[in-house]
């Protein structure tokens, strides 16, 4: 148990403190480590209605009150627009994430333990109570519901009647017609009907963010229990009604069972078997393809292809997970169109998947190469070649996007208003990176995916298809005169006249981190030393040079001003490891190189475990002074590419 301090809490520090637990299916339960919901999708129950997506906040949090003495303690702490109330951070003595987020309170002798965890493979969340101390007391609780889109916010509602069918200590919650029915369990105690709404509560996060910060949340009843020393009581909350009638002390111990076996029997490296546990919560299972897909991020991402073939790598490859990894490249590949995978699923269940990318499909081939060379499995290979020649087809002959070959065997494309590349920040018709034309590690990745083509079709006793190695030579004798800037440097993107984008960027790293190269040893040297001297952070690579009159320091305010800076300076710990593959791969992985990159990861190391999303890694980093994680608090590919290079390169971190 990690100690707050000895007498009160810092309230503010304690805010930037979260945690995440998963279902497997796309659901979660997130909050502060004091209780403080502090974003509109924090709260104890986020259900998947259609895995992974369809999230939809059923039960934000509970209220705890002790009575011990005749003296009431309100252990909830809640932020409103001009106070805080109740203070029940003064009571919080410590907090732990592993194996699950635990919580302990201590008000005068009385010590209440709070545990929360979620039934795997179900909208279950459980809470359970127990009385730490020697002293009995009795324990109030009051649930806090929504029912709600967990993108929006919910305000008093004369729609919403949350009718309420009690059956000792089983409930029912029906919000408004036609929402999903909540089912709620009390092990102890009696429940006391008492509907009210609680009114503008604030999140903190939402109002620094620029975004509508207050939300009214509706209580039903309470429930209240005699507690007495080492006694606990839990609370079940289901949108399957069979769940609350299994035992959740059963249900914890399988929880933890699970999560203990994630990590491999081979691995005694701590921080990386943390990783490895922590990268659980982005694989999940996909209804619609009945294979697993991947969560780009949390809270509000769902699975995006780029960030699945990125993060495939780390999540699966590398930690020996062949089953899943098979299924989550069968599921993109079966969604294939015109020669593209999805860039992104959608929120809603009528919407249609979106193709709006250049890349995730080339880093399809990546994490194939990978997978193969992991596993040896021929048959897989044999059962996706013509899938992977059908994409390098659309691609030749020019597919969606004006995505096309150029005469130097390049790959182009690009349209106004609709970004292609990993840099896709835009609002209405305003994109704020545009890289219409050639980019640099879109063709170091389409390098790349010639090459394994050849590799795979020479894999399964295949001829080679002449017209890619054709395309191959082009790309190799062109690129490098193509792209080099004579500042020692490759340029961002260059236009299909061969106009050049000289913007100091991290994207040309992957020319030398992927495993096909375009340029001699001295130059990869050159492109690694320049990614050094302007872009790298202790957190990761900054996206564009600091001298650059375009670039933006801070990653804050509203959604405009953020999304401006995104991809103009903003600093992203995804790209940290390619530039250590890259910075390894120039130095020979000399022992004194490994030693270097070992150090320099003690700070990501250090923002896992007590920074923003405890046992996470946020999705980006402040551009000029990078301290604290923001945007998406704990993202698949910052975890992944860390299993990744720790795993490959076998780091002792």
């Amino acid at each position: 148990m990690t100690l707050l301090n000895d007498n009160i809490p810092d309230h503010e520090n304690a805010l930037t403190k979260e945690w995440i637990i998963t279902n497997g299916i796309g659901g979660y339960a997130s909050s502060t480590i004091i209780g403080t919901n502090t974003r509109r999708y924090h709260g104890l129950l986020i259900a998947a209605t259609n895995p992974p997506t369809g999230r939809k906040l059923m039960v934000c949090k509970v209220e705890e009150t002790i009575s011990q003495n005749h003296t009431q303690t309100m252990l909830s702490t809640n932020q409103y627009v001009n106070t805080v109330y109740p203070e029940g951070y003064y009571y919080v003595k410590g907090f732990t994430r592993m194996p699950l987020p635990t919580t302990l309170f201590r008000a005068g002798e009385a010590e209440l333990s709070k545990t929360v965890f979620m039934v795997y493979n179900s909208n279950t969340t459980v809470v359970e109570y127990s009385n730490a101390s020697t002293v009995p007391f009795r324990l109030r609780l009051d649930p806090l519901y929504a029912v709600r889109d967990y993108h929006s916010l919910l305000r008093e509602n004369s729609d919403y009647h949350y009718f309420v069918k009690n059956d000792g200590q089983k409930h029912s919650i029906l919000a408004y017609a036609g929402a999903e029915t909540l089912y709620f369990k009390h092990t102890k105690g009696q429940y006391t009907a008492n509907p009210r709404w609680n009114k503008n509560i604030l999140y903190n996060i939402e109002k620094q963010r620029g975004q509508d910060f207050t939300e009214d949340l509706f209580s039903a009843g309470t429930v209240e229990c005699q507690l007495n020393p080492g006694e606990t009581m839990h609370l079940v909350f289901s949108l399957d009604e069979n769940k609350i009638n299994q035992d959740p002390v059963e249900l914890k111990a399988m929880e933890i069972e699970r999560l203990s076996a994630l990590v491999p029997s081979t691995i005694h490296n701590k921080f990386l078997a943390d990783l490895i546990v922590a990268s659980d919560q982005f694989i999940v299972h996909r209804k619609s393809t009945e294979n697993y897909s991947i969560i780009a991020g949390y809270h509000w991402f769902t699975d995006w292809g780029r960030d699945s073939m990125i993060a495939l790598r780390g999540l699966c490859i590398a930690t020996g997970k062949q089953k899943e990894a098979r299924s989550v490249i069968t599921t993109f590949l079966n969604v294939l169109k015109h020669g593209i995978i999805p860039n992104r699923f959608p929120d809603y269940e009528a919407d249609e998947p979106e193709y709006h990318t250049m890349d995730a499909t080339l880093w399809l081939f990546i994490a194939i190469y990978e997978y193969d060379l992991r596993f040896k499995d021929t048959p897989f290979l044999n059962n996706v070649y013509s899938k992977l020649s059908e994409i390098l087809q659309h691609h030749m002959a020019g597919t969606k996007h004006n995505i096309h070959v150029t005469e130097k065997g390049f790959i182009c494309g690009g349209t106004f208003g609709l970004p292609l590349t990993w840099m896709d920040a835009k609002i209405g018709d305003h994109v704020f990176t545009p890289r219409i034309g050639c980019p640099v590690e879109i063709n170091a990745l389409w390098y790349n995916a010639l090459k394994i083509h050849s590799y795979v079709l020479k894999r399964i006793g295949k001829k080679p298809d002449e017209k890619v190695l054709e395309i191959t030579s082009r790309v190799e004798n062109n690129f490098e005169n193509s792209f080099w800037n004579e500042n020692s440097y490759l340029n961002d993107l260059i236009s299909e006249e061969g106009q050049a984008e000289e913007s100091i960027r991290p994207n040309q790293i992957y020319v030398v981190s992927l495993p096909f190269s375009l340029l001699p040893k001295e130059k990869e040297k050159m492109v690694v030393e320049n990614v050094n001297q302007y872009l790298l952070t202790d957190y990761g690579l900054r996206t564009l040079d600091p001298n650059h009159p375009e670039f933006k320091p801070d990653y804050s305010g509203d959604v405009w001003s953020r999304d401006a800076a995104y991809h103009q300076g903003t600093v992203w710990p995804f790209l940290l490891p390619e530039y250590f593959t890259a910075y390894l791969k120039v130095n020979n992985y000399s022992e004194t190189a490994k030693a270097g990159v070992v150090n320099s990861l003690r700070f990501l190391k250090d923002h896992f475990y007590h920074d923003q999303c405890l046992h996470g890694i946020s999705e980006i980093f402040d551009g000029l002074n990078p301290a604290s994680g923001k945007g998406c608090m704990n993202q698949a590919w910052s975890v992944s590419n860390l299993i990744h290079l720790i795993s490959t390169a076998k780091l002792d971190v």
